[in-house]
């Protein structure tokens, strides 16, 4: 399958996409570790991307896609992948459509929705160590003392990023610049909505469910017997 993954900051695109490949058998392909990994390895695109990167401008969209489609040409992508954090606009989906003709073109597209009182409850609760680096959440993985790291007692405190206002302001550019990229996507019938409430598990289910993942293996396992 060649999917993509939609959905605001703290839906849980990642984790479901990383359960989406373990089940599919498809790789992963996120945008920012692609731009993260090939600045590090120091390519050719990850030297140009750093460029940008280095005094706080947005990587061009032209630079991402070359990026993505060198990796959609390696073997494992071949039968299939989850696109995790590309497109985030219209332009940038108009732009992988042409890259993809080349490269098969997608099955579904799946919009995690959650509410944005649950975004704003998942990402302000989250704490990060000053001096270790690791995160807790206040509500659901709590550090056994509030202000301190259960591993090292640093002190914890909260990153700008994940301050109320602005996950809202977040919440708020995400919802401008995505709505007409999912009335792209269900105008070409390839728009899957699904409930991102409840665990990990039970939205993975429901995603499958509306893949009908369960469907086809069953008809494969009777086709083998």
């Amino acid at each position: 399958m060649r999917l993509v993954m939609l959905g605001p900051p703290g839906a849980g695109k990642g984790t479901q996409a990383r359960m989406l490949q373990e089940r599919l058998g498809v790789p992963q392909i996120a945008s920012g570790d692609l731009l993260r990994a090939a600045v590090q390895d120091r390519t050719q695109l990850g030297i140009e991307a750093k460029r940008y990167m280095d005094r706080g401008a947005l990587v061009p969209d032209d630079l991402v896609l070359k990026l993505i489609e060198e990796r959609l040409r390696k073997p494992d992508a071949t039968a299939g992948f989850i696109l995790d954090g590309f497109p985030r606009t219209r332009e940038q989906a108009e732009a992988l459509a042409a890259m993809y003709k080349r490269n098969g073109a997608l099955d579904r597209v799946i919009a995690l929705n959650v509410p944005d009182e649950e975004i704003i409850k998942r990402i302000s609760g989250r704490r990060t160590c000053r001096n270790c680096g690791a995160m807790y959440h206040l509500v659901f993985d709590p550090p056994m003392n509030q202000n301190h790291c259960n591993q090292c007692n640093g002190e914890l405190y909260q990153r700008e990023d994940d301050s109320e206002d602005t996950v809202r302001m977040r919440l708020q550019v995400y919802a401008a610049a995505t709505r007409p990229l999912l009335e792209y996507y269900e105008r070409q019938g390839l728009l899957v909505q699904v409930d991102g409430i409840g665990r990990p598990e039970e939205v993975s289910a429901r995603i499958l469910k509306q893949l009908g993942v369960d469907a086809l293996n069953s008809a494969k396992a009777r086709t083998k017997a």
